[in-house]
């Protein structure tokens, strides 16, 4: 029988020599990540491939912590376009450095206020009106705004500039004016993230966590075991070869309390509501 000693002492030095191959115990770590990291995105790559492949689907999915694109399907995301209600917690951030982040409450009657949805909202304030991307909100939000006023903000968080000549309606997503990067607009979501405790951003995230329950966005959740995802919907005009009325825009982050990706969904020819459909879809084919 051999030496229990000497069978000690072997182990001992089979596990110092697979630390030296990986490094020093402090580096070890972030190679285990990047090794996870990498195995996600080629598992969420051959996923999301797999099993949405229609052409009326363009996304993008990003790492959350980098803003580093892990896979994507979107022909020149690099392209300004019109991408909708996406824009509205950038025209609210630029309403509020203009009225010290005191944001109104503002009662929707639908139709009768220029609202999408034509019984209205009722009773709104910043996050509701988030959540359901009601444009009756952010038509009286932004009717004092001018480009000049919305373009600190949109620097700042790396968007393109509205024109100088863009009208009030153009500022929250209601025309085709104001054109920005897919990608751009996906790392400026980050970015707010990263902002989450300057003035006015909390109640946006607020807003796209509500979106997530029981707003435009509530489909994603509704897709996941679990509830936790924030969500921001968009409809835009359609910029697609094969033109149709309109297409809808998803952004999600999840998990809302601690953020991992944000995927990005186009979807032609629907609105942005049944775009979180296909996102929410999307989010539970990569959890499972």
């Amino acid at each position: 029988m051999k030496n229990p000693i000497l069978i000690a002492l072997m182990l001992v030095l089979l596990v110092s020599r697979g630390r030296s191959q990986l490094g020093p115990s402090s580096e070890s770590g972030p190679d285990i990540r990047n090794v996870r990291s990498t195995l996600f995105e080629q598992s969420a790559a051959q996923a999301l491939d797999r099993d949405f492949r229609s052409p009326g689907i363009s996304f993008l999915l990003l790492d959350a912590q980098t803003r580093a694109v892990l896979t994507s399907r979107w022909e020149h995301p690099e392209k300004p376009i019109p991408l909708g209600s996406l824009v509205k917690p950038f025209a609210a951030l630029a309403y509020g450095e203009q009225h010290a982040f005191r944001y109104p409450v503002h009662h929707c009657r639908g139709t009768a206020t220029g609202c999408w949805l034509p019984r209205g909202h009722g009773q709104v304030d910043l996050a509701s009106a988030i959540a359901h991307s009601c444009n009756s909100y952010f038509r009286a939000l932004t009717a004092s705004l001018a480009a000049s006023d919305v373009s600190p903000t949109a620097t700042r968080f790396g968007l393109e500039t509205p024109p100088s000549d863009v009208p009030g309606s153009a500022l929250f997503g209601l025309s085709d004016r104001w054109a920005i990067s897919p990608l751009n607009m996906a790392r400026a979501y980050l970015e707010l993230l990263r902002r989450r405790e300057q003035p006015g951003v909390e109640r946006i995230l607020a807003g796209m966590e509500q979106s997530a329950k029981l707003g435009t966005g509530a489909e994603v959740d509704r897709a996941l075991p679990y509830p936790d995802a924030l969500v921001k919907t968009g409809t835009a005009s359609c910029t697609h070869t094969v033109h149709a009325p309109g297409d809808g825009f998803t952004v999600a982050i999840f998990p809302a309390n601690r953020p991992k990706i944000l995927l990005m969904v186009r979807v032609h020819g629907v609105p942005g509501a049944e775009a979180a459909k296909v996102a929410g879809a999307m989010l539970r084919r990569m959890e499972n």
